[in-house]
């Protein structure tokens, strides 16, 4: 009797083991793991972009939206399939230590300075994204950083460094966290902070924080997808992350891509740029 309550134990382990494995592991080679940055997610292009391509393909898609330098590192690891950055330096460092391949542009839109409608550091009219944050300095105005590695932080420590100053505490806060996060935590506290426009628009009834520095040529923002190098892992699915790399180039992707925004917003979000170079752009 011990043994057959024992077999049957084991038996209802086994369903209950089988029944909590990862999906990826119940349906091996129809998973895409796409590892991106927060602002594509608080855009919500992904939330349309990402059924078309399920239905399209027979792919389903599990997004991990962090910073762009986590976003690279879990490809690094062979924790992604795909990627969809904006930090072209650091994009370009992986390709050259073989950890993704491929880089290609897919869209682009710029960076913004925005801050309190009280302007303390008085950064209106000011046209230099380096002045505007020399001026913050020099007033100690307080400004959030996300200080999570993601592309929107090393382009503002990129800038910090053209102004030749290392911003601190009291008046420098770093949140670690997303772009929309970061937002709700500079209108809190009446701070300045850079965003890439297209969030700066999805939060704009959510935060009162105006655009105060923007169109300067350091601001433009570039997004690129790259596949991860199936050597990363032994769960790398190489064809998928293809697969989803391949649909963002698509002429009907771009296209998507081209008016996402405009119903919404008065204007799209993200200008596409597939076929294109780091040079075309510049």
């Amino acid at each position: 009797m011990l043994t057959v309550v024992r077999r049957l134990a084991l038996a209802g382990l086994a369903v209950l083991v089988v029944a909590t494995l990862p999906s990826r592991a119940q349906t091996p080679g129809r998973t895409v793991i796409l590892s991106t940055t927060t602002s594509t997610q608080d855009a919500g292009l992904l939330d349309v972009l990402v059924p078309i391509f399920e239905r399209r393909s027979g792919y389903t898609v599990k997004t991990i939206s962090v910073g762009t330098g986590q976003a690279l590192a879990l490809a690094a690891r062979g924790e992604a399939d795909v990627t969809l950055a904006h930090a072209p330096a650091l994009e370009r460092k992986h390709v050259e230590d073989g950890k993704t391949r491929n880089r290609r542009l897919v869209m682009c839109n710029d960076f913004v300075i925005v801050g309190p409608e009280a302007d303390p550091a008085g950064l209106k009219g000011e046209k230099s994204a380096v002045a505007a944050l020399k001026r913050i300095a020099e007033k100690g105005a307080r400004f959030v950083s996300r200080g999570d590695k993601s592309g929107t932080h090393t382009l503002e420590l990129a800038l910090w460094k053209q102004a030749g100053l290392t911003p601190a505490a009291p008046w420098y806060i770093e949140s670690g966290q997303g772009m929309g996060a970061t937002l709700g935590i500079a209108d809190d506290r009446g701070a300045y902070t850079i965003t890439d426009r297209a969030t700066a628009l999805a939060f704009a009834r959510r935060v009162k924080l105006r655009a105060m520095v923007e169109g300067d040529k350091p601001l433009l923002n570039i997004y690129s997808v790259m596949e991860v190098n199936p050597a990363n892992g032994p769960r790398v699915n190489a064809a998928g992350g293809k697969a989803f790399a391949d649909f963002m180039l698509a002429p009907e992707t771009q296209a998507v891509i081209r008016t996402f925004g405009v119903d919404k917003y008065g204007q799209a979000l993200f200008v596409p740029i597939g076929g294109k170079t780091d040079e075309d752009v510049k």
